[in-house]
């Protein structure tokens, strides 16, 4: 019988009580499991704080007693966590015993970052990893003090070998499928931390910020997974944010390529790699709500290979605004050759992720994410490009995205989809940037004026959906 992975989000994990909800998921299936789990909810951020603090104080009493007083904190709140859900003294000290020795590694890295002064990128990334080793190694012992049948096993341990590229690595398949497919083997509940793998030295590399999902994926791909269940605690992909939106519709099936796009654009179901390693093999995504125990094991959502195209088209509204538009302007800087290939060589040497080009006679607009920004206007204009007379920034601004297959061959439900968006948006008086259609064959997209993001939102969803 193939295993299914499921996922456990920080979302799933933000106060005692949550584990319960874990536990009783657990049951529900009745059969061996593979649970990845992520970081407690605002660990990450927490240990990103933290080493930065380290680092700039660096060698001072305050900026040491500082880490340790955070890793005492992470004590603190873990045996809150203990005392919450296991009921035997005996089991629960030696579940403090157990995280105690995960914290001191912690707190061994974290001191080297104060005797060097400085935090090198192996190191980062296994701070930053243990959010997750904390969890996982919490998790596997209150599934064992409940009477299920549960065991640990860390990345490093199954062979989850990476590219080696620290901070926002892939999984290579071909060195770990094997491996992580014989150490996953077997009766019972495994549960692997999220988010990181190891590179073929053995040192932690993360999967990027929300990579947990990616890590669940990587693994259903390594064991030929029935499916992959994320737990969630919203009823799946809706046809728009619910904060936004006064009444969206729920998304029963989307392909492959539809949530890959959805989760680009803005939607936090699903981190935007998720279905890469899923794809060629065609294994379901289920997207369930923790927080609805009486649906049982019944998804919200399916992600898979099917895809279809419904009469309204557009499936869904999204926007995100962690985009900025650094703009190069020149009379001829569309037609002069070698430009752009030395602003991404540029870009890419500072480890810069370009999201889109959109050009013309006499300009380039380049779609960043928002805290690249800076560091990518400071390196063009001191580069001098030839043909470029002025670089300029925009950070305000946001992308709203329509998503549906068919989105650009749409001809049989009346005007093409990117332009009734674009018309919904700017006769509700909204300020659109720039606007494009093509790159995707399932999306389309315009940059608005920030401040004007709710409006297109419900602007948009109107013309598709109804009021």
């Amino acid at each position: 019988m193939k295993k299914i992975v499921v996922k456990f989000g920080g979302s799933n994990l933000r106060k005692p009580q949550d584990i319960d909800r874990i536990v009783n998921v657990v049951q529900t299936y009745q059969r061996p499991l593979i649970l990845v789990v992520s970081a407690f909810y605002g660990i990450t951020n927490a240990l990103i704080t933290c080493v930065q603090a380290a680092k700039e104080g660096a060698g001072t009493k305050a900026a040491l007693a500082e880490s340790q007083s955070y890793t005492q904190h992470l004590r603190r709140l873990k045996r809150e966590l203990i005392e919450a859900n296991v009921a035997d003294q005996a089991q629960r000290e030696r579940i403090e015993q157990a995280l105690a020795v995960r914290i001191d590694q912690l707190d061994r890295y974290l001191t080297g970052i104060h005797c060097i002064g400085d935090v090198p990128t192996f190191v980062y990334d296994a701070i930053l990893s243990y959010g997750e080793r904390l969890s996982s190694l919490l998790l596997t012992e209150v599934l064992q003090s409940r009477g299920i049948q549960a065991r640990e096993a860390l990345p490093e341990d199954i062979g989850l070998i990476t590219d080696g590229v620290f901070g926002n690595s892939a999984c290579d398949f071909a060195a770990s499928k094997q491996s992580v497919a014989q150490a996953l083997a077997g009766d019972g509940v495994v549960v692997v931390p999220g988010f990181y793998g190891v590179d073929r030295d053995g040192k932690a590399t993360l999967f990027g910020r929300g990579g947990s999902d990616y890590s669940a994926a990587s693994i259903a791909c390594c064991i030929a997974a029935e499916s992959l269940d994320v737990w969630k605690d919203v009823d799946g992909f809706l046809s728009a944010d619910p904060g936004t939106v006064t009444t969206p519709r729920s998304i029963a099936q989307l392909n492959y390529l539809e949530a890959a796009e959805l989760s680009y654009f803005g939607a936090k179901i699903l981190h935007p790699r998720t279905v890469e390693p899923l794809f060629d093999q065609d294994i379901p995504i289920r997207i369930l709500n923790i927080t609805k125990p009486e649906r049982g094991l019944q998804p919200y959502t399916i992600i898979n290979g099917q895809r279809k195209v419904t009469k309204d088209v557009v499936k869904s509204v999204t926007s995100t605004d962690d985009v900025a538009i650094l703009k190069l302007h020149g009379p001829g800087v569309g037609f002069k050759a070698g430009i752009l290939a030395r602003v991404t060589n540029q870009l890419d040497s500072l480890g810069i992720n370009i999201k889109s080009v959109l050009t013309a006679q006499t300009a380039i607009n380049i779609l960043l994410a928002r805290d690249h920004l800076d560091a990518a206007y400071a390196a063009l204009a001191e580069h001098h490009l030839a043909g470029v007379v002025e670089v300029s920034r925009n950070a305000e601004v946001a992308i709203v995205a329509v998503v549906g297959d068919g989105v650009l061959e749409a001809s049989d439900v009346g005007s093409a989809i990117a332009s009734r968006a674009l018309s919904a948006a700017i006769a509700s008086g909204v300020r659109v940037c720039l606007a494009a259609a093509g790159a995707s064959e399932v999306a389309a997209y315009m940059l608005v004026h920030q401040d004007d993001t709710k409006l297109a939102l419900q602007a948009v969803h109107a013309e598709f959906f109804g009021a």
